[in-house]
C-alpha cells in the first residue's frame, strides 16, 4: 500500500512553508535601500503571514476523520517525514534549495525567485493532493491550492508590471 497523508499533515507542513515565505519577504526587504520595493516586500511577507493564519483557521476546523492517521505511525515518522518535505520542498524562502539572498537581487530578481517559488508550491500542492484520500481531507488541500493560486497571480502581476 503506498503512502498517504491527511489534510492535517498537510496543512501542517503548509503552515511551515508560509513562514519560510514570510521569512523570505523579509530578509529581502532588509537588504533593499529602495522604500518602494521594501514596502511591496513586507506587503508579501504580511501576505504569507496571511496565508498562514488561514490555513491556521483551515486546519482547526477540520473534522475528526480528516485527522485520523492514515497509517499506522508508532515511530512517528510521518511527521519527521512531512517537516523534511515541507524543510526541503521547496524554495518559498529562498532562491534555491540551498541558496539563499546575497542583499545585491534586483526587485525583478526577488519577484522572479517568489513566482518561481509559487509556482513550485502549487506543483508540490498538487503532488500531495493525490496522497491524501477524500475522506481524509482531499478537498482541503484543494484549498490551499487555490491560496497559493491567487498568490501567484499577485506576484506575477507585479512582476509583469515591472517590465
Amino acid at each position: 500500500m503506498g503512502t498517504t497523508f491527511n489534510a492535517d499533515e498537510i496543512f501542517e507542513m503548509a503552515e511551515e512553508i508560509e513562514r519560510n515565505g514570510a521569512m523570505f519577504y523579509r530578509e529581502a526587504a532588509a537588504n533593499t535601500s529602495d522604500n518602494e520595493t521594501k514596502r511591496m516586500l513586507l506587503d508579501f511577507a504580511d501576505m504569507e503571514d496571511g496565508h498562514l493564519k488561514t490555513f491556521q483557521q483551515m486546519r482547526k476546523e477540520l473534522s475528526s476523520r480528516e485527522k485520523e492517521e492514515t497509517a499506522f505511525d508508532p515511530y512517528n515518522e510521518a511527521a519527521m517525514y512531512l517537516q523534511t518535505m515541507a524543510d526541503s520542498h521547496g524554495t518559498e524562502g529562498r532562491k534555491s534549495q540551498d541558496v539563499k539572498l546575497t542583499g545585491k537581487e534586483t526587485t525583478k530578481e526577488i519577484l522572479e525567485i517568489a513566482v518561481n517559488a509559487e509556482k513550485n508550491s502549487v506543483v508540490f500542492y498538487t503532488g500531495l493532493k493525490e496522497l491524501v484520500p477524500p475522506r481524509a481531507g482531499k478537498d482541503k488541500v484543494e484549498a490551499i491550492i487555490r491560496e497559493e493560486l491567487g498568490h501567484l497571480a499577485v506576484l506575477s502581476n507585479k512582476l509583469a508590471d515591472l517590465g
